[in-house]
């Protein structure tokens, strides 16, 4: 079972992914679902989640878009649907036949879409398709949320009441209206509306001139509102006639309810499918942002990211128009763990996150961004102790926690546990604190469990290069600016250049000195060693990339070539027939003059044209008769075949003797200067450059400082000599 503590998420920044993916979602619960994401507890859960964010995913590069998914959140409503003998207003009721309508559309589409979105399918297959909760609210409600009149035979019967008195009631103001306006009783504005009903505008002046009932004044006290006499009666009349219609609605509402209300579940059933839907459409977002995939999970135990990008860092770049540069990390049963050294601010931390995260993602059915050929196996537990993580409340130091979450590491420390462990056994004594930390390193090991750690300490770089499935890494820097290159190299420790940057910082060269004089002599010489490496390995990984650019470069040229030779062997073909007709052409004209030379001797007609018949009879079997255009442009081909055959052979020889002649040129051109003792030499094909010790014969000894050699002087070439 897989179990992963909340140190672990946070460690990780496991949260800040969860809030850009909640970002993405346009629900309230779907937002609350995505920021509840955490790591699956099996397999067979975890796989089905993947799935259908990928096939989610592949919905933005189809013509197939996935249907709207939104709705309004119906927590609240639900729960008063649950109370027995409780009604609900319209507002309800159209969320409810909303979001039946948007799981239906979802059904239907991906019901439809079954081959393309087989896991979204099978998720949705297990919602029950119904459309009688729909049926049964719009025989009420209509699409602009008001009862329909034909809801009950009463309804119809109130509201035909209702539109007679409204009608009596503007007549009668109306008439009062034009009457008092007359008399000039009316203020310019004549009418008002207040509480819903309508009202003269009367002088204050003349407000007891006119019969009805005041219900209200202006701010200045210049106006009194006033319901006619004649239009009152009415008033009171529709008052009672737009309450029973209220108690109608209400009934109609109660039993509306109780229809809806078997479908409780259902409906709640509706709310978790499409929030559910929301926060896979959230983790699709999000993959399209961080251009992430499914890599391939394997049984095996093996993982292999590459060109794995840290997400956070990636969309924090994208943002400054910055470079992030991907790592490509393996690691399997004969390599599980990795001891990652060198200076600091070289990426180290971030490629031991990137490690961490992604693994943790894609363990929370979140695709990760890596190359398709990535793949990775399930691990039950993911270990880290990254940062200070000092702890006042407790009064435990760094080291203190430190040791603190070791001792929890030896305890949960397994063959399916993936540790991440950033400065392993800084915080105290590094003679101590080191020794601490290869018995540490030590155990995981012995116990076959997977591994990254950061350290600056060479006994565990030692220790890395001595156990048989551990192995050390450093981040590669440019030799002579020191500046990082942020690409991690498997398979060497690190340098921590701390005298080189404390240079390149501006510290005075003489405390330098000081400073290195009061180190151990073995470790300077060590570390300089790995510093001089490393240096090396950058000059290589150059060598290297324009190496590949030669080999592409040549690769292409390889190509043209074949090109040109598929060409010219066509045309060698072509002209093959053409030789091969003109052969045909002399076996015809030999066959003519034997037959010539028959009719010479005998001056038989019968035989001369019967031996001319059978020769033509068994050639125009062999043919097919051309048009006279055929001819011509078969005669143009051949002639224009063989032209270009010279052509192109002629440019082919001309360019390799071209070829030979600058090579022997160049070879004669160098010069050959005769080796003695005490030359600077180096060989043809290397870098080190060596002092010429001894010479034996065809043989040499040189001498490059740390140790000799014992070459040909075949291969060796002078660099300088020494001024006497």
């Amino acid at each position: 079972m897989i179990s992963i503590t909340d140190k672990t998420l946070k460690d990780l920044e496991f949260r800040t992914v969860l809030e850009t993916i909640a970002a993405n979602c346009v629900t309230e619960i779907g937002h609350d679902k995505a920021m509840a994401i955490g790591p699956f507890k099996d397999k067979e859960t975890l796989l089905p989640s993947l799935q259908q964010t990928f096939e989610y995913l592949a919905s933005y590069t189809n013509n197939n878009a996935i249907p709207n998914h939104g709705f309004e959140t119906i927590t609240h409503d639900l729960k008063l649907l649950h109370l027995e003998d409780s009604f609900l207003e319209v507002t309800a009721f159209r969320k409810f036949a909303a979001i039946s309508d948007t799981v239906n559309t979802q059904l239907l589409y991906f019901k439809k879409f079954k081959e393309y979105y087989p896991e979204l399918y099978l998720k949705s297959a297990t919602i029950e398709f119904t459309k009688v909760i729909i049926q049964k609210i719009e025989e009420v409600i209509d699409k602009h949320g008001v009862i329909k009149d034909n809801a009950s035979p009463d309804l119809i019967e109130i509201r035909r009441n209702i539109n007679m008195v409204r009608g009596k009631v503007n007549q009668s103001f109306g008439q009062a209206l034009t009457h008092y306006n007359s008399l000039g009783y009316l203020d310019d504005i004549r009418e008002s509306v207040i509480e819903n009903r309508r009202v003269l505008a009367v002088l204050a002046m003349y407000r007891r001139k006119v019969k009805g009932s005041i219900l209200g004044n202006s701010k200045t006290g210049s106006i009194a509102y006033i319901e006619p006499e004649a239009a009152l009666k009415y008033s009171r009349e529709l008052q009672h006639y737009e309450y029973e219609e209220r108690e109608e609605i209400i009934r109609i509402l109660r039993r509306l309810t109780n229809d809806i209300r078997p479908f409780h579940s259902l409906l709640s059933d509706y709310q978790e499918y499409l929030s559910d839907i929301d926060v896979i459409h959230a983790k699709a977002r999000y993959a399209l942002a961080i251009n992430g995939i499914l890599p391939k999970i394997t049984t095996e135990k093996r993982m292999f990211l590459r060109e794995a990008y840290h997400p956070i860092l990636l969309l924090t770049n994208k943002q400054k128009n910055q470079v992030t540069y991907p790592q490509t990390i393996e690691l399997k049963q004969d390599n599980r763990i990795i001891v990652i050294s060198g200076p600091n601010a070289g990426g180290k931390t971030i490629s031991l996150k990137t490690v961490g995260l992604l693994q943790l993602m894609l363990q929370s059915g979140i695709l990760i961004p890596v190359h398709e050929r990535s793949e990775t196996f399930l691990f039950d537990r993911i270990l880290t102790d990254i940062g200070d993580n000092q702890s006042i409340e407790n009064h435990l130091s760094t080291y203190s926690y430190r040791l603190k979450n070791m001792n929890y590491f030896l305890k949960k420390c397994n063959a399916k546990t993936l540790f991440l462990i950033d400065e392993f056994g800084t915080g105290s004594d590094p003679d101590l604190g080191g020794a601490l930390a290869e018995v540490f390193l030590e155990e995981f090991y012995h116990r076959e469990a997977f591994g990254i750690i950061t350290t600056h300490y060479t006994n565990l770089k030692i220790l890395a290069n001595e156990l048989p499935h551990a192995n050390n890494a450093n981040m590669l820097f440019d030799e002579k600016s020191l500046e990082p290159m942020f690409k991690l190299h498997l398979g060497q420790a690190g340098s921590s250049f701390t005298f080189e940057v404390a240079q390149k910082n501006g510290i005075p060269y003489g405390l330098i000195n000081r400073a290195k004089k009061k180190v151990e002599g073995e470790k300077v010489r060590f570390d300089k060693t790995i510093a001089k490496l490393q240096k090396e390995r950058s000059k290589l990984e150059k060598t290297s990339e324009i190496l590949k650019e030669e080999e592409v470069r040549a690769r292409e040229e390889s190509k043209k070539m074949e090109s040109i030779n598929a060409k010219i062997q066509d045309k060698l073909e072509r002209y093959q027939e053409l030789y091969d007709a003109n052969q045909r052409l002399i076996y015809m004209g030999q066959k003519i003059d034997d037959i010539a030379e028959k009719y010479f001797n005998n001056k038989d007609k019968k035989v001369l044209i019967g031996e001319f018949l059978k020769m033509i009879e068994i050639e125009n079997s062999k043919r097919r008769k051309l048009s006279a255009k055929e001819k011509k442009q078969q005669e143009v081909v051949q002639k224009q075949v063989v032209e270009e055959v010279k052509v192109k052979v002629e440019e082919i020889r001309k360019v390799k003797k071209e070829k030979k002649v600058k090579a022997l040129q160049l070879e004669l051109e160098k010069p050959k200067m005769e080796l003695k003792l005490g030359d600077r030499v180096r060989m043809i094909d290397g870098k080190a450059v060596g002092t010429l010790d001894t010479i034996e014969k065809n043989k040499a000894v040189v001498n490059y400082g740390l140790f000799t050699s014992k070459v040909s002087l075949d291969q060796l070439e002078f660099v300088e000599r020494p001024k006497k």
